[in-house]
């Protein structure tokens, strides 16, 4: 008989855990996705004013229903240099506050909703054509799988009570005792860095409560370890990354480490204080209405649970709040700044970042955008090199470093981007992302042909010729069409001014017809006057290299407005382009 029992309780509660963490997953994508555009914007108005940064890290945390997730993007953030340590510190704080809100959802005694809540969500999330709808479909097919995931974790846990060797190994781990507590938050704490997820085992804590298998007293001690078991998880994400992203993560330790040295040691005034909130004895009986399955019912247990989550992290801020100046100071002289890398990386993005995917394209578009300002910058110095009578060595040396620069920022987006694209991320992020990658792959592709441009220039200047002046004005003339063609087009990117490029086709095929003329032009010089035949054969090749430029800025016009395929996808001349005049071939 016992047999058949425990097995119906194993299945019960593994089927629930997974229900429950899944419920959660989904519950998160969906509620990302929905408020995703804002997610990066809210985190970055975390100032150094402590309450906005608590408030800041609290209401996102809320949004987001995960203090893990809120916690490595924080984390992400600070390895790439967008956040200050004291801002992170008053984030992560207000995460913990946020991620309470579950505890109290789940309180709410509308179990019997879960399953049916769960089967209407999950017919508009298959059959919808509407994005929105599917992803708000997708945040209560999640809270449906929670609460059903509850239940069946409360009945799964139920037998226990009839099984004496199971309720004596339970009554091992209570908390009457200060060294009770310990244990009771040792084991709460491990399970947690086990399952990754504090919600998960607040969810555990919460069935086993509500079966009547552990105490109200036992539920508030793993309840507070669970919460020191999920900052394993910040810790993890700090690994290999900057050592302010190292502090973040020990600043979250050492918030809950000090908070469970400090309640269990008042636990028992703190047991009271959750009491008296609620009004009543959390370990109440009552006897189950008919044709319950449990026969009784412990109907304030879980209220006294999710108060026990909120009133440990309201009160362990209360106390940090003074000091958080002084935990940033004291962490910054006591975790060492990490030698300097060897592979420095080119921007700031962090697969800690990942996490979010909305968050991720958001920071991902800011390097393709500082990719077009640093195309910008060649174009003017290439300008200037042109110009001058005598060349600039360092000049020289400093566009060709922006050129490798940029090549190594298009490998870091287009590899932050793929790994964003394994994963399951909307259709409309999804679509962004191969934009992005598109783009970095036109910038970084349009500053070969201004390096390749420089060295058809110093070919000629090594060679110890000068272009004549009638035809490096021609070719000056031309640099500024092309320049500002892209600077309009790369204002209207950076700016999300679509409109200002409506005619970047038409404009296009003016700067092709203006080469043509040039060419002509240098044609007939030819058969009058004859120059060098480096010169001769050189100046082509600098007409056709900034007529590549041209068509690249198209490309990226094109993108923009829709009309553009995605890397990979190019029309074969455009794609053939770079490999028509690589710097490699000059």
């Amino acid at each position: 008989m016992y047999n058949s029992i425990r097995l119906d309780m194993i299945f019960n509660v593994l089927g629930g855990i997974g229900l429950f963490l899944l419920g959660m997953r989904h519950l998160s994508d969906g509620l990302q996705t929905i408020a995703g555009a804002r997610l990066r914007k809210l985190i970055s108005m975390a100032t150094p004013n402590r309450f906005m940064a608590i408030g800041v890290g609290t209401f996102v945390t809320c949004i987001i229903q995960s203090s893990s997730v809120t916690t490595v993007i924080t984390v992400g953030f600070v390895n790439a240099g967008l956040m200050g340590l004291h801002q992170a510190i008053g984030v992560i704080i207000g995460a913990n506050i946020g991620t309470t809100l579950t505890g109290w959802l789940l309180a709410v005694n509308v179990d019997k909703y879960g399953l049916p809540l769960m089967g209407i969500a999950i017919f508009f999330y298959l059959f919808s054509k509407n994005e929105k709808v599917r992803y708000t479909a997708l945040v209560l097919m999640g809270v449906g799988m929670v609460f059903a995931g509850l239940i069946m974790m409360k009945n799964g846990f139920a037998p226990i009570r009839d099984i004496p060797q199971y309720l004596e190994w339970f009554s091992r781990f209570s908390a009457n005792s200060y060294f009770g507590i310990l244990k009771c938050a040792f084991v709460g704490c491990i399970v947690t860095i086990v399952v990754q997820s504090s919600t998960a085992t607040i969810g555990i804590t919460m069935g086993l409560a509500a079966s009547g298998v552990i105490p109200f007293e036992t539920a508030a001690a793993l309840v507070i370890g669970e919460n020191l078991g999920t900052t394993f998880t910040a810790y993890l994400a700090s690994l290999g990354g900057t050592t302010n992203a190292g502090r973040a993560a020990f600043a979250h330790i050492s918030f809950n480490i000090i908070g469970v040295a400090w309640i269990t040691a008042a636990f028992p005034v703190f047991i009271k204080m959750i009491t008296f909130f609620i009004g009543h004895d959390p370990n109440t009986i009552i006897m189950a209405a008919a044709g319950d399955a449990q026969g009784i019912v412990y109907p304030y247990i879980l209220t006294a649970i999710a108060a026990t989550h909120t009133g440990y992290n309201i009160l362990n801020t209360l106390l940090f709040l003074p000091f958080t100046r002084v935990m940033a100071m004291v962490l910054e002289k006591t975790v060492k700044d990490k030698p300097a890398k060897a592979a420095a990386r080119h921007t700031k993005l962090s697969n800690l970042m990942l996490d979010s995917p909305a968050v991720a394209i958001a920071q991902s578009k800011k390097e393709t955008i500082y990719m077009g300002r640093v195309d910008c910058e060649m174009f003017d110095m290439l300008k200037a090199i042109l110009s001058s009578e005598k060349v600039d060595e360092d000049e020289v040396k400093k566009l060709f470093k922006k050129e490798s620069r940029l090549d190594a920022m298009q490998a870091e987006i287009t590899e932050f981007l793929t790994n964003l694209l394994s994963a399951q991320v909307p259709r409309s992020l999804s679509e962004e992302a191969q934009k992005q990658i598109r783009l970095a792959s036109e910038f970084e592709t349009i500053s070969d042909y201004m390096t390749a441009q420089l060295k058809l220039y110093l070919r000629i200047r090594n060679a110890g010729l000068t272009i004549p002046d009638v035809m490096l004005n021609e070719l000056l003339e031309l640099h500024d069409t092309v320049s500002e063609y892209f600077a309009l087009v790369n204002r209207a990117y950076s700016g999300k001014i679509i409109s200002i490029i409506a005619g970047a086709d038409v404009q296009g095929e003016i700067i092709t017809q203006k080469i043509r003329d040039l060419r002509g032009r240098h044609v007939a010089r030819l058969a009058e006057t004859p120059l060098h035949p480096l010169l001769s054969t050189t100046f082509p090749d600098m007409l056709v290299s900034y007529r590549r430029v041209k068509e690249h800025v198209l490309n990226i016009a094109e993108v923009m407005m829709g009309k553009g395929g995605y890397a990979g996808q190019l029309p074969q001349p455009r794609r053939q382009a770079k490999e028509t005049l690589s710097p490699g071939a000059v």
